[in-house]
C-alpha cells in the first residue's frame, strides 16, 4: 500500500500475538521497532526499547489472550515505558480484549473486571484504544479516552460469499440470544435467513440446547459467534442443527480462545469447518484440520493508518 505518514508513527509489539504484529507492520510498509520483551528469574516482565520514540505516534499491538494476566501486564509496562521515553501518543491496540465477559455484576459481590482493566490500562498512560468486536459493546464507555471499535464479522462474511455458489440453502443460526444481534448483522451480509438456538446454561462453560427457532431442516447452517472459548457452546449448538436436518454446519468466530478441552470437543463435533480471525494466536497443537484462519492484519494496518493522519475509521465499514 502506498502510505504516507504525517509525522513520524512507531509500531512497537509485545508477545501476545508478534506474528499478527509483524503483518500489521508490513502492510503499513513499516517495521516493528526493536523492542526487549522477557522476564526476570523471579517472573517479572522486563522490557527494553531499543530505538527512540520521542513525540513518535505510537502503537503497541498487544492482545490479552492466555496467558491473559501475563500479557496484560507487558502491555501496561509497555504503555508506561513509551510514556517515559516521551512518546506524543500512546496507541493501544488490543486486537482481544481479556476479561471482556466480566462486564456487569450478575450476583452479589461480583467485580466488574473489564471496567478495572480499562481504568488500568488509562492510568498506565494509553491515549487511544484500537480493538476488535468487543464481546460487549458497552465496555467502549468504559473508557475514558477514545475508543476505535473494529467488526470481525465484515471478513468472515467475504469468506463465505467466496465459499458458496448461492445462498438458497444457507442459514445463519446464533448458537444463543446473546448473540442474536451480532448472527442478525451477518445474516444482513448475506442476505440469508436467520435462526436462533434457545439454551440453558445450568452452570458455568456448560450449555444444555433447548430448542432451535427457524428453519433448519435442509439447509447449511453457519453458527456465528465472537468469541469460542472451552467451545461447549457452539459444539452442543452444531449437534442441535444435525438433529433437526441441517445438511452441514459451518462456524466462525472472530477470536479462537480454545481452552481446556475445546480443540478435542471441536474435533469430534458435527462441525465441519470453524473459520477464524487471528486475534489470538494459534499454537500448533491448535491448528487442527477442521480451523481455518484468515487474518485482520490489513484490517488494523488501514485503522491505524487512518488514525494517525486524522482520517475517519468508520469509513473502512462503509
Amino acid at each position: 500500500m502506498g502510505y504516507l505518514y504525517n509525522g513520524d508513527i512507531k509500531i512497537l509489539s509485545c508477545n501476545g500475538n508478534r506474528k499478527l504484529s509483524e503483518e500489521i507492520a508490513k502492510d503499513l510498509n513499516l517495521s516493528v521497532c526493536e523492542a526487549e520483551v522477557s522476564k526476570f528469574s523471579d517472573g517479572e516482565i522486563s522490557i527494553k526499547i531499543n530505538e527512540p520514540v520521542r513525540e513518535s505516534d505510537v502503537y503497541i499491538i498487544q492482545p490479552t489472550s492466555s496467558p491473559v494476566n501475563d500479557n496484560l501486564m507487558e502491555l501496561l509496562i509497555m504503555i508506561d515505558a513509551v510514556k517515559r521515553a516521551s512518546a506524543g501518543r500512546i496507541n493501544a491496540v488490543i486486537p482481544y480484549y481479556g476479561y471482556a465477559r466480566q462486564d456487569r455484576k450478575t450476583r452479589a459481590r461480583d467485580p466488574i473486571s473489564a471496567k478495572l482493566v480499562a481504568d488500568i490500562i488509562t492510568s498506565a498512560g494509553a491515549d487511544r484504544i484500537l480493538t476488535m468486536d468487543l464481546h460487549c459493546a458497552q465496555i467502549q464507555g468504559f473508557f475514558n479516552i477514545p475508543v476505535d471499535h473494529l467488526y470481525g464479522m465484515n471478513l468472515l462474511a467475504e469468506y463465505y460469499q467466496s465459499k458458496f455458489d448461492n445462498f438458497d440453502n444457507v442459514v445463519t443460526v446464533s448458537p444463543d440470544l446473546g448473540s442474536v444481534t451480532r448472527a442478525r448483522s451477518f445474516a444482513g451480509q448475506l442476505d440469508i435467513p436467520l435462526a436462533i438456538i434457545d439454551k440453558r446454561r445450568p452452570k458455568e462453560n456448560v450449555s444444555e440446547v433447548m430448542n432451535v427457532i427457524g428453519e433448519i431442516s435442509g439447509k447449511s447452517a453457519i453458527l456465528v459467534d465472537d468469541m469460542i472459548d472451552t467451545a461447549g457452546t457452539i459444539v452442543n449448538a452444531a449437534k442441535a442443527l444435525k438433529e433437526r436436518g441441517a445438511i452441514e454446519v459451518y462456524a466462525c468466530c472472530t477470536h479462537p480462545v480454545l481452552s481446556g478441552k475445546a480443540i478435542e470437543r471441536i474435533e469430534s463435533s458435527e462441525i465441519s469447518e470453524l473459520l477464524v480471525l487471528d486475534t489470538v494466536e494459534l499454537p500448533e497443537y491448535k491448528r487442527i484440520s477442521k480451523i481455518k484462519q484468515i487474518s485482520v492484519s490489513r484490517l488494523f494496518a488501514k485503522a491505524i493508518y487512518r488514525i494517525h493522519n486524522g482520517m475517519p475509521v468508520s469509513t473502512i465499514f462503509e
